[in-house]
C-alpha cells in the first residue's frame, strides 16, 4: 500500500466514524444515498420543507443550511426558514419519511417527488408521479387512512423487503 492510499484510507476512516451514529435503521425516511455535507444521508432530495408551507411550492435548499432530524439532513433556502423547522420538524417534515403517500397507503415505499407534493391538514404527502397523485386526488383522506394504518406496518421495513 502505497502512503497516498494508506492516507486516504486513515482518512476515511476518520470521516467514517466521525459521522453521527442517528443512522436510519431500517429505511423510515427516503434518503439520497451517501452523506450530505451534514453527515447524514440527504433527505427530501435536497428541497426545503418548510418553503411548501410558507412559499406554497417545493424550492431547493442550500447544502450551507441544513439540519439533521432523524438521521436524514433537510437542506433550507433561508436561515428562518431552517429555524422554523427546528422548532416543529413534526410539522414540516414529509409524512411516511418522504415515501409516496398513496405507495404507502398499498404498504409499499415508493420515492416520493418532492415536486408532486400536497399539503392536507396542514401535514406534506409526497407522490411518485402524476398518475400516482391523480389517484391520491380521488379519494385524499382515504387514501391517507390507509397510509396511516400500513405505515405502522411497513414503517421499520427495508423496502427491499416490501
Amino acid at each position: 500500500m502505497t502512503l497516498r492510499n494508506l492516507l486516504a484510507a486513515t482518512l476515511l476512516t476518520g470521516v467514517t466514524l466521525s459521522a453521527p451514529f442517528t443512522a436510519l435503521a431500517v429505511d423510515e425516511v427516503n434518503v439520497a444515498r451517501g452523506l450530505s455535507a451534514a453527515g447524514a444521508p440527504l433527505a427530501l432530495h435536497g428541497y426545503d420543507p418548510v418553503a411548501y408551507f410558507t412559499e406554497s411550492a417545493p424550492v431547493r435548499g442550500e447544502d450551507t443550511i441544513t439540519a439533521v432530524h432523524e438521521g436524514a439532513a433537510y437542506r433550507f433556502s433561508s436561515e428562518d426558514n431552517k429555524r422554523l423547522f427546528e422548532r416543529n420538524p413534526a410539522r414540516y417534515a414529509p409524512q411516511y419519511g418522504g415515501y409516496c403517500a398513496y405507495g404507502a397507503s398499498v404498504g409499499k415505499k415508493f420515492d416520493g417527488d418532492p415536486r408532486l407534493w400536497t399539503i392536507h391538514q396542514d401535514r406534506l404527502y409526497l407522490n411518485l408521479n402524476p398518475d400516482i397523485v391523480a389517484a391520491f386526488e380521488k379519494d385524499i383522506p382515504g387514501a391517507i387512512a390507509k397510509a396511516n394504518k400500513q405505515w405502522k406496518k411497513i414503517e421499520h421495513k427495508a423496502v427491499a423487503d416490501l
